[in-house]
């Protein structure tokens, strides 16, 4: 147990002690000059991870989402994704800003909207209308509560889009999560794909960076966009070290963090006035409400504080908690004892 319990994302993850170790000793150069060998032995391994040709690292994985929306689209184009998905909600409206291109939003309750609803959403050659050129999806989904894609349907949806010849990206920032709770492997989950951006950070532990994994010709252009963004970085390979790290050693300890979160959720449950649905717990977040007092929930945030505990409120009267490697299970027995105060007052 940790003296401040942070729960508010796994973003807030420490770098393990192998990774200041790493960091230390990993042989640098000039990525943007090509020679970075620390870089390019973690682009070689991502790619093979995702099971593409090639791969790019990137600062965020903001960036690496839009870079591959910018190279799938032109200005005055539109992109299918689901409603409450991360490139659309939460990377500041960078798909207009960047790309030009707008968002067709379609709504699901687990993070896969109907692939009848994507097709005849995608428009047609109508002068009127906006040219439709690229689906994406997001798996995990954070915005419907770390839900797993299903499969099956995933890949019907890419033959369907192949046959239309769209392309198809995936937000994988936790495909991780999506691995070890599936029981398939990464590259399996990102074949259906042909870009996939991939967070190192979050569960995977390491403090900055995300990988865009795709054809060859395809990293040939990101490489081109990451440098117009900014995102051609120096002797990055003092960060690439710890994304070794993340690849090499923190993909299996993920199925810990799911376990706290369905004990954190179970717990959460036998407090009155909590609302938590079980069967939603999927992978490390956890999503819950607390019906009739809203209008507290910043007293709530400040008591839960107080007792070395950190949670998010979230604007759909939503409050969030999401187990990684820097909360244990002291941590989710102290969160359940808080909250449990905090709901008696």
């Amino acid at each position: 147990m940790h003296q401040i319990s942070d729960f508010r994302s796994d973003t807030v993850t420490r770098p393990t002690p192998a990774m200041y170790e790493a960091m230390q000793s990993a042989p640098l150069g000039d990525d943007v000059l090509g020679d970075e060998p620390t870089i390019n032995e973690l682009e070689i391994e991502g790619a093979k991870l995702l099971g593409k040709e090639a791969a790019l690292f990137c600062p965020s994985g903001v960036m690496a989402n839009q870079i591959a929306i910018r190279i799938h689209t032109r200005p005055g184009d539109e992109v299918i994704c689901e409603a409450a998905c991360h490139t659309y909600n939460n990377e500041t409206g960078a798909i207009a800003g960047i790309a030009g291109a707008q968002v067709r939003p379609i709504a699901s309750t687990n993070g896969m909207p109907a692939i009848d609803e994507i097709i005849a959403s995608i428009q047609d050659s109508n002068v009127h209308h906006p040219r439709t050129s690229l689906v994406t999806l997001e798996n995990t989904h954070n915005g419907r509560g770390g839900r797993v894609l299903p499969q099956d349907q995933v890949i019907e949806l890419s033959k369907q889009l192949k046959a239309l010849g769209l392309p198809f990206h995936l937000d994988g920032a936790r495909l991780a999560n999506a691995s070890v709770a599936s029981g398939k492997s990464i590259a399996e989950l990102a074949a259906p794909f042909d870009s996939v951006a991939f967070c190192l950070s979050k569960g995977l532990g390491s403090p900055v960076g995300s990988l865009i994994a795709g054809s060859k010709s395809f990293i040939h252009e990101a490489r081109r966009i990451r440098k117009m963004l900014g995102g051609g970085m120096r002797q990055a390979g003092i960060l690439a070290a710890c994304g070794l790290v993340s690849i090499r050693s923190m993909v299996e300890r993920l199925a810990e963090d799911h376990a706290l979160a369905k004990q954190l959720g179970e717990g959460l449950k036998t407090i009155d006035g909590i609302e938590v649905d079980l069967d939603a717990i999927e992978t490390n977040i956890l999503y819950f409400k607390v019906p009739g007092r809203e209008a507290e929930f910043a007293s709530i945030r400040e008591k839960l504080a107080e007792r070395g505990v950190l949670a998010l409120y979230l604007d759909a009267k939503t409050w969030r908690m999401v187990t990684h490697y820097d909360v244990d299970a002291g941590d989710v027995e102290k969160s359940i004892d808080a909250w449990r105060a905090v709901m008696a007052e």
